[in-house]
């Protein structure tokens, strides 16, 4: 079962309110809005993001977006990943 199948386990589930974009400039994927992201999808663009900032050879202005981009993809695959677990633990009280 992917997360798009577990309902109400989604970024808007989840505390916080939103999450903080870094601007385009050459930072992949950053057109897509980190609300609409699976989580699939914003955890793989977050491992591309560190393998960028890993490889290095970017400028510093470049590497402060792809930091910021990181975080907030972080964020939205711990939205999801509160979602599910609090699925999970309604679920298994339900059998109690």
């Amino acid at each position: 079962m992917g997360a798009k199948d577990v309902a109400g386990a989604g970024p808007d589930s989840g505390s916080g309110s939103g999450s903080g974009e870094a601007g385009s400039g050459g930072v992949s994927g950053a057109s897509a809005s980190s609300e609409t992201l699976g989580y699939e999808q914003a955890r793989d663009e977050l491992i591309d993001v560190v393998r960028q900032l890993e490889a290095g050879g970017t400028t510093l202005e470049e590497s402060l977006a792809l930091w910021e981009r990181g975080e907030a993809l972080a964020k939205v695959c711990g939205r999801w990943l509160e979602g599910a677990r609090a699925r999970l633990d309604a679920a298994l009280e339900a059998e109690r």
